[in-house]
């Protein structure tokens, strides 16, 4: 169920950027693919500081 979710949510990306209004839409995508890497790194960077002050 979750799968055909997700199938019908499926965004065109390249359609939408050329039905833009201005230049600040693609901003907008190029932010929001490389945000949810950003949460992951810090993340895991925050998760690997405090195991590592932990152990000493």
């Amino acid at each position: 169920m979750n799968l055909f979710i997700a199938l019908l949510q499926q965004v065109d990306i390249e359609e939408k950027i050329n039905n833009a209004p201005d230049k600040g839409y693609e901003i907008g995508v190029f932010i929001g693919s490389i945000l949810p890497f950003v949460v992951l790194v810090t993340l895991a960077y925050v998760v690997y500081y405090y195991n590592k002050k932990r152990n000493n």
